[in-house]
Parts: structure tokens; sequence; C-alpha cells
């Protein structure tokens, strides 16, 4: 190579880094409760999705804890907005533990000193670094559930439309809207978890879930004689699975506890959560077997109940398919919207049923609470 030539490529070469150069910024934290000794991971997101899952960041930095010091630099990084996860691994293992539902059981804090009550929001905790920029941040270190877990209050209502024929009723019921988040034991409006054991990637668990009354007979002529059919809870197991790309699988099997049909359900689910802005959206996929028990009960005619114009029918079992999505909205750090909205197909065999005129269902859940 002439020497002509090599002061051309050195030149290039120079000139292209100049810019990376020129926007580089840097983010400073300092902890104001800082632990006395081991080590702090700083984990950097861009994306707004993997900070709300904690995964993937685009940078992380580790630190050995000085106390003399007590400032950390995060350099090198494009101009642009992040959100920022510091935390204390207590036990050096280069991971955060979570609990059985993913929430950190070690000391975590956020940029903006943000502390969440749910799902982590991108908007919240962001920063805007421009180039050449050091912006500092002062944290608190805290564990997201305390001592004690995370309580909510608030109201709710849980309802869905009726596939009954000649019927327009539309069933809603409101109920207290209690919420607990603890270390095994979830309470989230219809439904209640008991994680029995498992990692940070799967959990079995106890489950129960109200199941709304189907009809009563008043709702339609064609329902005379009937008789009501009453809101139950339905217990059983769950087993929960994270799958790769964020995607989460969870399949249960339940039972009548208060005896009204004496029936069980099977439910296989898939949904992936997704983070926009303030919002956590969780649209799902799922199937939702009903054993002949359950199935007569809602929606068979018994012989006794027979007529001219309502032959008697009976269902063995059934497989609903059912989509839905589940949405987690912060409006304050304490207040939350949660709620979710389903849409279920029916089976042929239920839609065959002489009371039946639809072949889908609505239903959903919404609550308001506030968390403390």
């Amino acid at each position: 190579m002439t020497p002509t030539r090599l002061w051309r490529t050195a030149l290039v070469s120079l000139l292209l880094t100049l810019p990376s150069l020129a926007w580089s910024a840097e983010l400073v934290f300092r902890l104001d409760n800082p632990p006395s000794e081991g080590t702090l991971v700083a984990q950097v997101y861009g994306n707004a999705d993997r900070f709300g899952g904690f995964r993937e960041p685009d940078r992380r930095e580790v630190f050995r804890i000085d106390a003399e010091q007590g400032e950390y630099r995060i350099g090198d990084l494009p101009a642009g907005d992040y959100a920022l996860l510091v935390y204390w691994d207590e036990n050096d293992n280069g991971l955060l533990d979570r609990n059985f539902i993913g929430i950190p059981r070690e000391p975590i804090a956020l940029s903006n000193q943000y502390r969440p009550k749910g799902p982590p929001s991108f908007e919240r905790a962001r920063v805007r670094l421009a180039e050449d920029e050091s912006l500092e941040q002062t944290l608190s270190l805290s564990r997201p559930l305390g001592q004690l877990g995370q309580w909510g209050v608030g109201l709710g209502v849980i309802g869905q439309t009726s596939p009954y024929r000649g019927s327009d009723a539309r069933p809603l019921q409101a109920i207290p809207a209690l919420v607990y988040i603890g270390e095994r034991l979830q309470w989230t409006g219809p439904r209640i978890r008991y994680n029995l054991f498992g990692s940070d990637d799967w959990r079995l668990a106890l489950q129960g879930d109200l199941r709304l009354s189907a009809y009563e007979e008043k709702d339609s002529e064609y329902l005379v004689g009937l008789g009501d059919r009453e809101t139950t809870f339905m217990g059983g197991m769950a087993l929960i699975r994270e799958l790769p790309a964020g995607i989460d699988l969870a399949a249960s099997a339940r039972t009548d506890l208060l005896n009204r049909h004496g029936g069980h359900i099977a439910s296989l689910t898939l949904s992936r959560g997704f983070q926009l802005g303030n919002w956590r959206v969780s649209p799902s996929i799922g199937v939702n077997w009903l054993s002949g028990a359950l199935a007569d009960y809602e929606f068979g005619v018994p012989v006794a109940a027979q007529t001219d114009w309502r032959p008697a029918y009976s269902l063995s079992s059934a497989l609903n398919r059912e989509v839905g999505v589940s949405f987690f909205y912060e409006l304050t750090p304490g207040w939350q919207l949660v709620g979710n909205l389903g849409l279920e197909q029916l089976d042929d065999a239920i839609v065959d049923s002489p009371i039946v005129d639809q072949q889908r269902l609505t239903k959903g859940f919404l609550s308001l609470t506030y968390a403390f």
C-alpha cells in the first residue's frame, strides 16, 4: 500500500470513529441506601417490551460495591431514551432472582426513583440521553414485595353475554376487587393461585376461579322449568410454563368445589405480554374442555323438563375455543386498571342444544384498585 493510500485509509477510519465518540453519552447513578458490600448489577433498556419483563437488556454492567466512591458509571451509550434497572445481587449468582411469577426477590431500583406496583412502565422510568451528556440519577434500593407482599383494594365487575335462545340477559356482577401478590399466593379478581413449587420459568400451583351463573329461568321462555344455574367456584391444579420469546403456557384442571353440578373443566392457554406505554397487554388463545356434567348443567335439557317445543338434550362433553386479551394500565404508581376480555367459540354440541341460539359468548372482568 502506498503512503498516500495509507494516509487516506487512516483518515477515513478516523472520520468514521469521530461521530460515535461525539455521540457517546453516559448514565451515572448513586444509591442513597447502598449495601455495605457485594455486587451491584445495572441493566440498561432501550426497548419498552424487554424492560417490562426485565429481560435482554441493551447493556449490562457489574460493579463491586464501593462505599467510598458511591458513584457508578455506564458509558459509551448512544443518545436516546433508556430505562435503568439496578439490583443488589445478594447471593452473587449473576442473576436477578425472582419469585414464582417473575417479581424480583432481590432489592432493585429503577431510574427516576420509579417504584411500580405491577409490570413496570418504560415511560415512567424513561430518561433521555443527549449527545455527550452525563446524566446522573440518585436511586433507592427496595424489595418490590416488601416483607408482607403487596395488597390492593378497589371495585370490580365481572360478566358475560348470554348464548341462550330468547334471552337478552347480560349478566354483570359487582365484586370487591381484592388483590394480593405474595411470594406464593396471588389473588387477582375472580382468580386465586397458590404456587406449590417450581422455578423462575415454570411452576405448579393450586388454582381457583369463579364461574358465573349460566342463567336464571326467568331470562327466557325457553328456560322456564329448567331452574336457575348458580354461580360456583372451580378449583384444582395449574401448570404455568414460560416458553421462548416471552410466551407463557398455562394448563389447568378444575372441579366444582361447591357441588352445583359436580362437573370439571380443563383449559390450555398460550399468551404473550407486550408493554405499550403505561399499558401491559397480553393477547391469548386457548381451548376449554367441559365435562358432560358441566356441559349438561349449563346447556342440556333433562328428560323431566322436555316439552313439545323443547326436546330433551344431553351432552357428553364440549370443547370450546377462546381468544382474549388481558390488560394492566398504571394510572399512577398506586392506582391500577386491570381487566380481561375474552371471546369463546362454543362447541357444535352446545350450539345444537334447543335452548341455545348463539355460537359464541363474550366475557370479561374489569377492576380499579389501589395498591399499597
